[in-house]
């Protein structure tokens, strides 16, 4: 049986991760979170549903979303939220 060596872009599994992220987010608050951008430094986000207007967008933000992001891509500097 032949190995089959599958290679992924530091751009797809953010964006993995980010959708493993939003499908909690939404579970569990209703809110969303969207990859929008890498740049090699800086991801962009965007946040929605119950995330819009709610005073806790922060947190949910710089501890969820940029510390989750941190634990598995350090090379990460910055998780920035965009608005449409």
């Amino acid at each position: 049986m032949s190995e089959t060596n599958f290679e992924f872009t530091v751009e797809e599994r953010l964006k993995a991760l980010i959708e493993t992220l939003d499908a909690y987010i939404n579970h569990y608050h209703g809110g969303t979170v969207e990859m929008v951008g890498f740049d090699g430094k800086v991801l962009s986000v965007r946040l929605g549903g119950a995330c819009n207007g709610c005073p806790l967008t922060a947190t949910t933000l710089n501890g969820w979303v940029a510390g989750t992001v941190r634990q598995f891509f350090p090379e990460v500097e910055n998780v920035v939220a965009v608005e449409d």
